[in-house]
């Protein structure tokens, strides 16, 4: 039911096909993220006239909020949102041991309150798995700890742990019709996470993800610990790196070998009225496009960019109207998921290099120099 397929490769990037119950996913590719089970400001037809291969949804939240067992009863996510394509969600890792002040950790699992009502809440490998059947998704992750990146004892404590849970994340797992993704921890050191890499790959995963990255270390030691471990994850499975986004961390990530990306980083920015282009960032509330007849970026091809001015855009933030996270939503996704089909067709046609030079260059950003 979940097969790989490489279809080309350019030195360490890969172009591929992941096939789900829903859909075969076409790799490069970025997934918006639904966090509350909708991605934010857009309704499922404007998300489907973007057309991606994958979408999230955040189990930690649906968890709290309305509940599994009310997802489970209206027929599963897909049916609840009315979404028909590939679905992915997280294991509630991330956002639980964002909440240092009211988590406690042991071996079994972790016990925190509610950032809703303050009621306190249990999350284990195999509450973990069970939410996440009851949501129904076609890829589900296994339950880890994301440790902070730079502290080397509780980045080694947290990756053991995580690796005891993965197994009884197989373990507990009981529907066949969900791929269940491993994940490769070890904050910023190339011994960890080269021994968590080895690890998570003998385990029977028909995937493999990359957490605790982009949380707070550089760029440098991000992509530097990106080659690290798909020098040693299996090249006959999907690669994941979670939680990563932007234009430059796209690029740099296919480039080491990266298959699937997934980001709340476009759809914020729209909120906070900025727009992502193929030249840089734009700030919209600027008086200077309170005048400016051209799109957001003239090269576009997104609805936004086809039908309204960056005055218009302007003006819609500055009255505080919702259409204008819904338009710049829709430009900054379109701008991702796009850029991923581009990444693809280059690693297809042969030019990835030449592609990822030209589009840095655009971003006014440089190459990161490969380590290994």
């Amino acid at each position: 039911m979940f097969n790989w397929k490489t279809i080309a490769t350019d030195n360490k990037a890969r172009a591929g096909e992941f096939t789900t119950p829903h859909g075969t996913l076409k790799t490069p590719l970025f997934a918006p993220v639904g966090t509350q089970a909708t991605v934010k400001s857009l309704t499922p037809a404007q998300l489907a006239d973007l057309q991606p291969e994958l979408v999230l949804a955040n189990t930690y939240h649906l968890f709290l909020r309305p509940g599994e067992d009310i997802v489970d009863a209206m027929g599963g996510l897909h049916n609840f949102m009315h979404w028909d394509g590939p679905m992915l969600t997280d294991s509630g890792g991330f956002q639980v041991f964002s909440l240092a002040d009211t988590r406690k950790i042991d071996d079994d699992g972790v016990t925190f309150r509610s950032h809703i009502d303050g009621s306190e809440k249990r999350l284990s490998p195999e509450i973990s798995i069970g939410i996440q059947e009851k949501l129904g998704a076609d890829i589900i992750m296994a339950f880890d700890e994301c440790a902070k990146p730079l502290d080397y004892d509780y980045a080694k404590e947290a990756m053991q742990r995580t690796h005891v849970w993965a197994e009884r994340c197989l373990k507990a797992k009981t529907r066949q019709d969900q791929a269940l993704f491993g994940i490769v921890q070890g904050g910023i050191f190339r011994d960890l996470r080269e021994e968590s890499a080895h690890i998570i790959s003998g385990m029977d995963f028909p995937g493999m993800a990359i957490g605790g990255l982009s949380v707070g270390e550089s760029k440098e030691d991000m992509y530097r610990n990106i080659e690290v471990v798909n020098a040693i994850l299996p090249t006959e499975k999907p690669r994941y790196l979670m939680g990563v986004g932007t234009q430059e961390d796209l690029i740099e990530g296919v480039l080491r070998g990266v298959d699937i990306f997934d980001c709340v980083h476009p759809t914020r920015m729209a909120r906070h009225g900025a727009a992502m282009t193929n030249n840089g960032r734009l700030n919209m509330k600027g008086a200077a496009f309170a005048r400016d007849p051209l799109a957001i970026d003239p090269e576009c091809d997104c609805y936004t960019c086809q039908n309204f001015s960056r005055a218009y855009i302007r003006h819609l933030l500055v009255a505080k109207e919702m259409l204008a996270s819904t338009l710049l939503s829709i430009h900054n996704l379109h701008t991702l998921l796009q850029l991923a089909r581009d990444l693809r067709q280059a690693v297809v046609g042969g030019y990835l290099d030449e592609f990822a030079d030209e589009a840095l260059a655009k971003l006014q950003l440089a190459r990161v120099p490969e380590v290994l």
